[in-house]
């Protein structure tokens, strides 16, 4: 392909117009207190200061940068990015001749500084990482396919090949740890969050709760399974600890399950309200049951004796009433008795950073429903709807269409999930119905593709092409920035590792 300079002059800076300068960016920790430390970084001076922030507390490689240990110069991810697309692109001839791959660099640099564009998060964390430093590390069990053969090849170094898609969406299949099964998914899972990566799966393949297994005994159901899956998302995170793990749950709405699934969050949701409400009055009423063992401030066998002490009676009485554990008024009365004036209980907030999130499930997850047209019109006409078994396709139980449409409806409006995808309506719209249905999403729900897929993306700013003062947009230099990124998407497949052979080849 040939590469014409539209931003950029041959043979000169493509930061030439711009100015750096050295700013403080300070890492706050996770709870949003204190500086945990105060980084020094040079970004463009007409970057905000959320910019350069997210730049050196995301996206900066903080180990193994050679002679500097850690990039501090947003030109070191400006090379580290379009020096790679470069280094693929020429060994893979995108490029016509020597002279389009300078273009092609250059142009990509002068985007990328001047936010004119930008790619999804895990080429800001992954790409040229070898290109540029020469990092290197052992296997994580990715694969790439060999565009010469076809063939598909197990990845021998972490870095030399990066991660650069976003999105993937992956099968599931209703076994426990064969290749493709629900354990492997979680291995998968963890290569895709390990490095800043989101996933989708449709769990509609797994047997509900007491459906027969082949071994003998039933099966535990989909929620059992889903639970291990968030813990061990919740665990990972994406791209370390920088944030929350990006994962889509889909449900087909004929899942045996499928109630215990739509009230998931809900039910996890009260869990919160209880502990946060729960902890507070816990500790107000032994609290108060202390204070009553003190009575003339000393303390003594008759004033922790609630029988004999009618101001401790009260207070026990009271705890009683309010759900106090019996166990727990006891043991602070043995506690006051030996001397003791407090227990250590510790109070829950609704922060959703707080102890009481991290204690309950379903919370590193969207979850979301998959409709059908047939069950919209058994919702219309107030039918019930059949739940089916995955093992033989046997109705199980039939429900309320209304009911269940309800149900959705309320646990979306008390916290945000369910979602709804409509199933038959997205593939009307299916680009290769010949090679499979469409059956889930990634997490944010814009990549809809097969199982066993992935997805790389890459913003414009719209804003960077439209003249406020004359209201013109410059049609030409947005046409030629489309296909810069569209040649830097390109480029980003033939270059990359995927989690499992079949994503892979199927990418």
């Amino acid at each position: 392909m040939r590469v014409a300079r539209l931003f950029t002059i041959d043979k000169s800076n493509p930061y030439e117009d711009l100015e750096f300068e050295t700013r403080q960016s300070e890492l706050k920790n996770p709870d949003g207190s204190g500086a945990s430390a105060v980084l020094e970084v040079t970004v463009p001076k007409d970057w905000s200061n959320v910019a350069s922030d997210i730049l050196a507390q995301k996206y900066f490689r903080r180990r193994g940068v050679p002679d500097i240990g850690s990039e501090n110069d947003a030109r070191q991810v400006f090379h580290r990015l379009a020096g790679c697309w470069r280094h693929w692109g020429e060994k893979h001839g995108y490029f016509d001749a020597e002279d389009s791959a300078a273009a092609f660099y250059d142009e990509a640099c002068y985007m990328l500084a001047h936010q004119c564009g930008a790619p999804n998060s895990p080429q800001w964390f992954n790409t040229g990482l070898h290109y540029a430093y020469g990092l290197e590390g052992p296997p994580q069990g990715h694969y790439y396919v060999c565009p010469q053969s076809g063939e598909v090849i197990e990845s021998s170094n972490a870095y030399e090949r990066p991660q650069p898609h976003a999105c993937f969406i992956q099968a599931v299949q209703d076994n426990l740890v064969s290749e493709g099964g629900i354990m492997d998914l979680w291995g998968k899972e963890a290569r895709l969050f390990k490095y800043g990566s989101g996933t989708g799966t449709n769990f509609s393949n797994l047997r509900g709760k007491g459906e027969p297994l082949s071994g003998g005994g039933v099966s535990s159901g989909l929620m059992s399974f889903l639970r291990v899956g968030d813990r061990a998302a919740g665990a990972i995170k994406s791209g370390g600890t920088t944030r929350r793990a990006a994962k889509m749950v889909c449900l087909d709405i004929d899942h045996p399950d499928v109630e215990d699934f739509i009230n998931w969050k809900l039910h996890e949701e009260q869990k919160v309200a209880a502990l946060v409400a729960g902890s507070q009055t816990l500790r107000q009423r032994l609290e108060a049951v202390f204070a009553a063992c003190q009575q003339g401030g000393s303390v003594s066998e008759e004033t922790c004796d609630p029988s004999r002490n009618k101001v401790l009676g009260k207070a026990c009485r009271a705890a009683q009433q309010a759900h106090v554990p019996p166990s727990y008024i006891s043991r602070v009365l043995e506690l006051a008795r030996q001397g003791h004036t407090h227990i250590d209980m510790q109070v829950f907030d609704s922060d959703w950073n707080s102890e009481a999130y991290q204690t309950v499930s379903g919370q590193n997850s969207n979850n979301s429903v998959r409709v059908k047209h047939t069950f919209m019109r058994a919702l219309a006409e107030r039918r019930d709807w059949a739940l089916t078994a995955r093992g033989d396709g046997r109705t199980l139980r039939q429900v309320s269409a209304v009911q269940l449409w309800s149900d959705i409806c309320f646990a979306a409006w008390s916290c945000a999930d369910p979602g709804l995808q409509f199933d038959d309506t997205i593939n009307e719209w299916h680009t290769r119905p010949q090679d499979g249905a469409i059956r889930a999403s990634n997490p944010c729900s814009e990549y809809m593709f097969l199982d066993d897929t992935a997805c790389n993306l890459a913003s414009i700013n719209l804003l960077k092409f439209y003249d406020c003062e004359r209201r013109t947009f410059n049609v030409e230099a947005f046409r030629h920035a489309c296909r810069l990124w569209t040649i830097i998407l390109d480029i980003s497949v033939q270059m990359a590792q995927f989690p499992s052979r079949e994503i892979a080849r199927q990418s």
